[in-house]
């Protein structure tokens, strides 16, 4: 019977946490049980088996502690008022899952959060006991990404941060407004002071050159957190404004894009359909823009129309069809910014072209190895034996560039 009890928990525990997505794992430090001593490891393929289109990581145990909330945010299924099974497993359960599950090569880390119940400080207390058995009762090497309860105490987040590979507070909504009327217990000044505390514990524990002693290390791979699209009316370029904000602001890892889904019986204030799951897609797409290929939320605001990014097109090619007066780009003589600006040119792809055209001046075909599709380069460039002349003017481009097939985003529910 309590074996049944158990797999029922984790049915509905496992079901309430899917709608958090900031579970990636990137940036964990190497370790392992190679030597015969500890559990678990983050090496080789790490914990990332998998990744859906949207960037997802799917390989976590990926768990609530408890559905059970004393906060009764009207977005979330799991809200006090919610006619849902609750459930709640005791911190050695989740212990006991984490290191089942690991041995029998089904995960190799854990996601834990939680409902709020008792208080923040209650409730961190049992999230970071789980993580200190896990690594000092039973030397667990894998994965753990924590989430913070932002009204616990300091002293709790620097524990967390000493167990967790990663922590993440969630800011929720893009909107202060909207966060204070759909969630009026939760208080996004209070969010961004978490966040700003595990900011100042980071820096604190990056070494310095001249340090003999390293620092206590906490949460290597830093934090993230987590934006509901489509619950308040926000568009796509505020949503930017906001995380570029953040990254700026709370040196964050990552900002991940939830697509808001209606639940039942939710409040007549919430939009009554989901927003288009390619919306949530394009705003991944932007993201990975703003982190590593130079362009400012601003200048991706350029491709939108009235806010919002085009679902036909990805969002550099949007900015690109807007921003013809910049192109074609030479490939023989563009720096690496530019060259990072034309569509169809990812970053393994531009640095190949940096690092051959040290040795030979590149033709049309030179670029066509190095890319994979060179119908999508060949408006943008010029190269020694090829000028696109009016093709990058020409009124039909983007038809032409557009995918033929409208583009469909798969869901992971």
């Amino acid at each position: 019977m309590a074996r049944i009890e158990l797999r029922r928990k984790l049915s509905i525990l496992s079901d309430a946490a899917k709608y958090d997505a900031s579970c990636a794992s990137s940036g964990a430090p190497k370790r392992n049980s190679l030597d015969g001593k500890g559990v678990g490891s983050t090496e080789g393929m790490g914990i990332c088996h998998a990744y859906t289109p949207d960037g997802r990581c799917v390989s976590l145990l990926k768990i609530l502690l408890t559905n059970f909330c004393i906060y009764d945010c009207v977005y979330c299924i799991n809200r006090s008022s919610s006619n849902v099974e609750r459930a709640r497993f005791t911190v050695e359960e989740v212990v006991d899952l984490t290191l089942a599950f690991y041995k029998r090569n089904y995960i190799e880390g854990l996601f834990l959060s939680s409902g709020v119940v008792r208080s923040g400080d209650y409730t961190m207390e049992q999230l970071v006991e789980v993580a200190r058995r896990l690594r000092e009762d039973h030397d667990f090497r894998g994965y753990i990404h924590l989430k913070l309860i932002p009204e616990a105490d300091e002293r709790l987040v620097a524990l967390a941060g000493r167990y967790a590979d990663r922590l993440s507070a969630n800011i929720e909504l893009p909107r202060d407004e909207a966060l204070g009327r759909l969630a009026p217990e939760k208080d996004a000044r209070l969010i961004r002071k978490t966040m700003g505390q595990v900011r100042l514990r980071l820096e604190a524990a990056r070494p310095e050159k001249r340090d003999r002693v390293r620092p206590p290390a906490f949460a290597p791979a830093g934090q993230s957190t987590q934006l509901i699209v489509g619950a308040d009316g926000a568009p796509d370029t505020e949503i930017l404004d906001r995380s570029a904000s953040l990254y700026g602001g709370y040196g964050l890892r990552r900002v991940y894009y939830s697509a808001f889904s209606p639940i039942p019986d939710s409040s007549s204030i919430l939009p009554l359909s989901k927003p288009p799951l390619m919306r949530e897609h394009r705003l991944y797409q932007a993201d990975w823009l703003m982190r590593f290929y130079g362009f400012t939320a601003p200048e991706i605001g350029e491709g939108a129309s009235d806010g919002m990014l085009d679902l036909a097109v990805d969002p550099k090619l949007a900015w690109a069809l807007k921003r013809r007066d910049v192109f074609p780009t030479d490939v023989n003589q563009a720096s690496r910014e530019d060259l990072l600006r034309v569509p169809g040119l990812g970053v393994k792809a531009v640095d190949r072209i940096l690092s051959v055209r040290r040795y030979r001046t590149l033709r049309l075909e030179d670029v066509a190895r190095l890319t994979r599709s060179i119908d999508k380069v060949r408006p943008w460039i010029v190269a020694l034996d090829w000028t696109p002349g009016g093709l990058t003017d020409a009124a039909d481009l983007r038809a032409r560039l557009a995918p033929r097939r409208a583009p469909e985003q798969l869901s992971l529910f």
